[in-house]
């Protein structure tokens, strides 16, 4: 009912980003004279204290199979509330490009709260206070994580994991055979958000500015008289015609040279433009197999291009190949009426 299967695994990476905060958290042991005698990377897994509470009680010699059981970390997620502080208009959308230079329409993401909870286990009280030492400065009281959370669109955003609270018990009941527990449990609130199904553009790049002038402001009763178009204008080779009509400079150009010998010019016609390395050229006369352009068109410069550079055209065939984020220009054309018509937008022509 609620649409299309999307899964973006955003509560599963900020959940992997925030272990992965602690699991480079050490603690060292000294002797008398405060000479260092070992040193130990403290265990991180998930799960709740109370899981490694019971193991540590009910098999007390797991202690010998290895260093040592404690100190050692858990944490968990207890729980997902929604942020209404962070709220934005439900409808308001944002572009995006996927991998393959797709335009992608992304609707603004949903502000959720992630609630976490860290447990630091020790034996002494030493070890605790050493590994809290290592956590406690990051945290004023936030520390920011960079996530990637919709990994289509490189959607990257700062999660700041905010410290709420810090509890101690000293979980130590019974006689003196009994372990001692010391337990520090910390509490964090992960402010991160959810989005929703990426969908296909249906606008993307707009081709097409279209203005009707008219001689009055009430369009009801004014003909219009002036139509002006603006679409995209390639400034670069995107179909590379070149490679197959094999049209190269026969003799070097200059910077100021404004004729062109090449091996042929069948495929270039007088009005055309055309590239040669990244200066655009605009012909105006055609002879033989030599042309009369204008220099540094388009906005380019004029630079020095040696024999054998191809000569390419940049035609609407080039122009609708354009990417997001691509550098064009505009094809600019205006038109004059006297019929009194208009254009309809419902049907896409004149009336």
């Amino acid at each position: 009912m609620l649409g299309d299967y999307f899964y973006h695994s955003i509560i599963r990476k900020t959940l992997v980003s925030f272990g992965t905060l602690f699991n480079q958290i050490y603690i060292r042991k000294v002797d008398s004279s405060d000479g260092s005698v070992g040193e130990m990377k403290v265990p991180l897994a998930y799960g709740p204290s109370q899981k490694f509470l019971a193991r540590l009680e009910q098999n007390p010699d797991l202690n010998r199979a290895v260093q040592i059981t404690l100190p050692r970390m858990s944490f968990e997620m207890n729980g997902i509330t929604y942020d209404p502080t962070r709220k934005v208009s439900v409808t308001q959308a944002f572009k995006a490009v996927d991998d393959n230079s797709r335009i992608k329409r992304v609707y603004m993401p949903v502000p959720y709260n992630i609630g976490f909870e860290l447990n630091i286990m020790c034996k002494l009280n030493d070890d605790a206070l050493q590994i809290l030492e290592q956590i406690l400065p990051f945290f004023q009281p936030s520390f920011n994580v960079t996530v990637e959370l919709v990994d289509s669109i490189g959607e990257k955003r700062d999660i700041p994991i905010v410290l709420e609270s810090m509890n101690f018990t000293d979980d130590y009941e019974g006689d003196f055979s009994t372990r001692r527990a010391l337990i520090y449990t910390l509490q964090f609130t992960a402010k991160s958000y959810l989005f929703g199904p990426i969908a296909d553009s249906t606008d993307g790049l707009i081709r097409k500015v279209q203005v009707d002038y008219h001689g009055s402001t009430d369009t009801s009763i004014s003909r219009r008289e002036m139509r002006y178009t603006a679409t995209p204008q390639a400034r670069k080779d995107y179909d590379k015609d070149a490679d197959t009509t094999g049209a190269v400079i026969s003799e070097n150009l200059t910077k100021s040279e404004t004729q062109i010998t090449a091996n042929t010019t069948a495929s270039i016609s007088v009005g055309d433009r055309i590239i040669i390395d990244s200066e655009i050229m605009k012909v105006d006369k055609k002879t033989s197999t030599t042309l009369s352009v204008r220099r540094a068109f388009s906005s380019t410069i004029a630079a020095e291009h040696i024999t054998g550079a191809k000569i390419s055209v940049l035609s609407t065939a080039d122009d609708v190949l354009i990417a997001p984020g691509d550098d064009f220009g505009f094809n600019e054309t205006s038109s004059f009426f006297q019929d009194g018509g208009s254009f309809s937008v419902g049907r896409q022509t004149d009336v």
